[in-house]
C-alpha cells in the first residue's frame, strides 16, 4: 500500500481542530513477529499502537509517550511506546482465554490506563484513569477530560495486518464553536473499520470531510524500533556486580536476558562476565590517587 506505515497530520482551515492518521503495517507485523497473539490479544495491541504514534505526534517533545494498560482480567499488561522520531514498540501479556468481543471490564478486568511522557533531561509526566468504557477509544478520552481537559476524539483499528487510527482534537484559544467541534465529530462517526484500514489518506479524509477546507501535510514514516541492546544489558548487569553476576552463572550455566518486546536473546558466560568487570576495573581510579 502506497500509504504503509505512514503517519499524516492535517488541520482544518479556521476552526481549531488538528487531526493525525495512521497506517502501520510493516512495522505491525514487526510487532506481532515477536510473539504469538490471540486475535483478542492482537487487535487491542495494534489498537494501542496505533493511538501511541497518533498522541505521540500532538506533543512536542524529545522522549517518548508510553501507554500502559493494566487490568486484573485476563489481559493483565498491554504497553505501547513511540518516540518523537516515530518509533514504534509494543508488547500485551494475558492469563488465559481473552474474550473476542466485549468492553474492556470484560477483557481487562478492573484495571488503569496510564500515560507516561518520557523526556530527555526531565522527570517524567504521567497521567492516570480507571481503564473504563467500551474500548481503548473510550478509555483515551476519559483520560483527555479528566487530566488534560483538551476534547479528544479517536477512531482505532487492528487486523492481521493493519493496524490503524484516526485523532481529531480541539484547539485551545482558537475561537472553535462547540457547534464545530460537535458537526466534524459527527462526520468522523460515519468512520467504518473498513475505510480506516483500507482507504488512503486523501480518500478517507474527502469522504468524511469533503465539504471542510482541510490542509493535509506532508506523510511521515513510522518505523519499529526497539532500543534494546547488549549494551543496556551489560550496564544492567554492572549495577548487579561481579559476586551476583558470578553466583548466577555459577548456578545457571549462563546468563540469559531475553527482551520482551523483541524476543532478542542477550547470553554472557562465565568469560562475558570477567571480560565486562576486568573493563570496569580498569576505568576505576585507584583510592589512593587524588
Amino acid at each position: 500500500m502506497s500509504d504503509s506505515d505512514r503517519l499524516y497530520r492535517f488541520t482544518f482551515e479556521n476552526i481549531g481542530i488538528r487531526g493525525n492518521l495512521v497506517h502501520l503495517d510493516a512495522t505491525w507485523r514487526a510487532v506481532l513477529g515477536a510473539h504469538p497473539y490471540p486475535d483478542a490479544v492482537r487487535d487491542p495491541l495494534g489498537e494501542s499502537l496505533a493511538a501511541v504514534t497518533l498522541l505521540a505526534s500532538t506533543i512536542k517533545f524529545e522522549g517518548s509517550l508510553i501507554l500502559q494498560a493494566q487490568g486484573k482480567g485476563p489481559i493483565r499488561t498491554l504497553v505501547a511506546q513511540a518516540t518523537h522520531e516515530h518509533k514504534v514498540r509494543g508488547l500485551a501479556r494475558w492469563d488465559g482465554e481473552v474474550p473476542v468481543a466485549g468492553t474492556l471490564a470484560a477483557r481487562f478486568g478492573e484495571g488503569h490506563l496510564a500515560l507516561t511522557i518520557e523526556r530527555s533531561g526531565a522527570e517524567p509526566y504521567q497521567g492516570i484513569v480507571p481503564l473504563e468504557g467500551a474500548d481503548l477509544s473510550a478509555a483515551i478520552e476519559r483520560y483527555f477530560v479528566d487530566s488534560e481537559q483538551l476534547p479528544t476524539r479517536l477512531w482505532l483499528t487492528a487486523g492481521e495486518n493493519r493496524a490503524a487510527g484516526l485523532l481529531l482534537q480541539r484547539l485551545p484559544g482558537e475561537g472553535l464553536s462547540d457547534d464545530d467541534w460537535a458537526r466534524i465529530g459527527m462526520l468522523a462517526g460515519t468512520l467504518t473499520r473498513e475505510e480506516l484500514t483500507g482507504q488512503s489518506a486523501g480518500d478517507l479524509l474527502y469522504r468524511l470531510f469533503n465539504e471542510e477546507s482541510i490542509r493535509l501535510f506532508e506523510p511521515e514514516p513510522i518505523a519499529f524500533r526497539c532500543g534494546c541492546s547488549r549494551t543496556r544489558i551489560e550496564e544492567t548487569l554492572k549495577l548487579l556486580g561481579p559476586a551476583e553476576v558470578d553466583d548466577i552463572i555459577a548456578e545457571q550455566g549462563a546468563i540469559s536476558v531475553t527482551c520482551e518486546f523483541c524476543n532478542r536473546n542477550y547470553a554472557f558466560d562465565a568469560v562475558d562476565a570477567k571480560q565486562l568487570f576486568a573493563e570496569l576495573t580498569r576505568h576505576e581510579p585507584s583510592p589512593s590517587q587524588h
